[in-house]
């Protein structure tokens, strides 16, 4: 006769555990304050690229509009927000996207300090702040695909 197992309840470290509260277990998006923070975000960064001599011809439309909208989209989904941007778009392929361009580490930089700027504006809590931009580091920095202008 096989005796049924009990129910397994989560395991916690000690009594009171942390990590098993809401705000452990919340995600990115949510915890930093959802569609208005990542809207912040990028009407902050987009800004900056307006008046920048080196990002704007990278950006052939002329109203930046739907530019915002699709890094808006993709950083939400990301993040854990809406899906939309698959919905739309598809897989991100960033790279790919990317190659029309000529990113080089220059542009790479002046990007990296636009979004400083966009990151700062947030007043994230540094745990946030420091995951937030650890990210736009590493992404900033796989997109580049040309050798500097020497």
């Amino acid at each position: 006769m096989t005796i049924p197992a009990e129910p397994q309840q989560p395991r916690q470290l000690m009594q009171n555990d942390p990590f098993s509260q809401p705000g452990y277990t919340d995600n990115f998006y949510d915890s930093v304050g959802g569609h208005n923070t990542f809207a912040k975000l990028i009407d902050v960064f987009y800004d900056g690229v307006a008046t920048d001599p080196l990002l704007r011809p990278m950006y052939p439309e002329e109203d930046l509009e739907p530019a915002k909208r699709r890094f808006l989209m993709f950083l939400e989904q990301y993040w854990g927000g809406p899906t939309t941007y698959g919905e739309e778009r598809g897989h991100p392929r960033l790279r790919m996207r990317h190659i029309p361009f000529r990113v080089t580490p220059e542009a790479k930089d002046r990007w990296l300090f636009h979004m400083r700027t966009a990151v700062d504006a947030l007043e994230l809590p540094p745990l946030y702040e420091g995951t937030l931009w650890d990210y736009m580091e590493r992404a900033a920095l796989s997109m580049v695909n040309s050798p500097s202008e020497a």
